[in-house]
């Protein structure tokens, strides 16, 4: 009987959350649809509530997702190519590159969170955090300011190995969400903290027009940082005295160093931060043992991300309903259950949105549900019991009201500003200063 209530609880609140889903599933096309829905979107939706359902085996439920929408696919439509999907063609590049670095990211800072924990500056660090709730809000506030300029993962994992230490390995759920949700919200202001800004970068978007998704990061940090580190320190109190057994090893410390400035390196320049992180890794094995048996501990998590992903881009989502604040709003929601990636390749193509608002949605408010952000799937390797969805919206609803409280606190201060679409903005200006001296400024619509 306790069983049927929780799997139906799960149920509920899956469906609740694909609601916004749903605002552009209905797609035309040579694809069944019911009740006026593309038949891959309900099968995603079936693979999302079966992960909430089936937490203990995700990656099996995701891969039973990906083959069903594949067979599919096949079945309906003879001239597609999963291969052509992947390597992409003469018109869109394809998913393996977002596929390897999710993939290479994963494992990579899998090894970088080990290597930070035997290198002794967590066992440090309670005699530095206050040894109250503010020394788990200090924490937060420490990924926060992390993400800004790593990977969310990276920042994600360096936090989550920092409180296994400082709490003795005793983190509440809700706690853990506050580390997802604290790693996801740095990064929603900076172009190098998350893949989303970073895209945005790439595509064009001024990193001066991506900033102010800060204006609602930062009270996004207190609304759930305050609560999450209060719950904390009820179920774990930092314990003041550091460990003076332990002793700091300078060059596990360089290493972390290395992998941290090879991701960051790799990502300005090439758009892919797995290779300087490998390459990283790949260095410091000649400096000290390399930790290699913490990839298989990643491996179901991995290939879990790497599944859903694959499906969320399976998606014939070839538009997005008008650009306005309602539609980014909902993006939010959108991305807590799908891949965020596609989404802002859309609005990128879309144009008319303002950036700095999309990039706080797309980017924080994939921290609702735990597989909502590749940090939380990161994590979820280190804390399985993360994996339960209705347990970790439970523990962490704070920050679902924190998305929306600080969305509204953002609108309320710099309002809706939305931006022409950049490439043609940028080719209008150029016409207009070829025919006059002054120029033009562009005009946001």
């Amino acid at each position: 009987m306790i069983l049927k209530k929780k799997a139906l609880i799960a149920m509920i609140t899956g469906l609740f959350m694909l609601l916004p889903v749903f605002t552009f599933a209905a797609v035309p096309g040579a694809i069944p649809l019911i009740f006026g829905i593309r038949l891959e979107f309900i099968i995603f939706a079936l693979t999302l509530v079966g992960v909430a359902v089936f937490h203990h085996k995700t990656m099996y439920v995701a891969l039973i997702g990906l083959l069903t929408l594949l067979i599919l696919k096949y079945l309906f439509l003879p001239e597609y190519s999963f291969i052509e999907h992947l390597t992409g063609n003469a018109h869109e590049e394809g998913e393996w590159r977002t596929l390897v670095n999710l993939t290479g990211l994963l494992f990579g800072f899998g090894i970088l969170a080990k290597i930070f924990e035997e290198s002794g500056v967590p066992d440090k660090l309670p005699a530095i955090l206050p040894d109250d709730w503010k020394g788990g809000f200090a924490l937060l506030a420490l990924i926060f300011v992390l993400s800004s300029f790593l990977d969310n993962i990276a920042a994600a994992m360096i936090g989550g190995t920092v409180a296994v230490v400082v709490f003795k390995g005793k983190v509440h759920l809700g706690y853990l969400a506050g580390i997802v949700a604290a790693s996801n919200a740095g990064g929603s202001g900076s172009v190098v903290g998350d893949t989303t800004t970073t895209l945005m970068w790439i595509d064009g978007v001024s990193p001066l027009d991506v900033i102010h998704g800060y204006v609602a990061a930062v009270p996004a940090l207190f609304i759930f940082g305050i609560p999450a580190s209060i719950i904390q320190d009820r179920y774990h109190r930092i314990v003041k005295d550091a460990n003076l057994v332990a002793k700091i090893d300078p060059y596990k410390i360089l290493i972390v160093a290395l992998i941290l400035i090879g991701a960051i390196l790799t990502n300005y320049f090439l758009d892919f931060p797995a290779l300087g992180v490998w390459i990283a890794i790949a260095v410091g094995s000649m400096i000290r043992k390399t930790p290699w048996d913490e990839i298989p501990k990643s491996v179901q998590g991995t290939i879990f991300l790497v599944a859903l992903v694959t499906c969320a881009s399976l998606m014939p989502v070839d538009e997005l309903p008008p650009a306005s604040w309602q539609t980014a709003f909902s993006l939010g929601f959108v991305s807590a259950v799908f891949d965020n990636i596609p989404l802002t390749k859309l609005c990128l193509e879309q144009g008319g949105y303002d950036w700095g608002i999309l990039a706080y949605s797309v980017g924080f408010g994939g921290s609702m549900i735990w597989f909502g952000s590749s940090a939380g799937v990161a994590l979820s390797n280190i804390f399985p019991e993360m994996r339960s969805v209705v347990n970790y919206v439970k523990a962490g609803w704070f920050v679902i009201i924190a998305y929306i409280i600080s969305f509204f606190i953002m609108l309320a201060i710099v309002g809706w500003n939305p931006h022409a679409p950049h490439k043609e903005s940028k080719d209008a200006v150029h016409t207009e200063e070829t025919i006059s001296p002054v120029g033009v400024e562009p005009i946001a619509h």
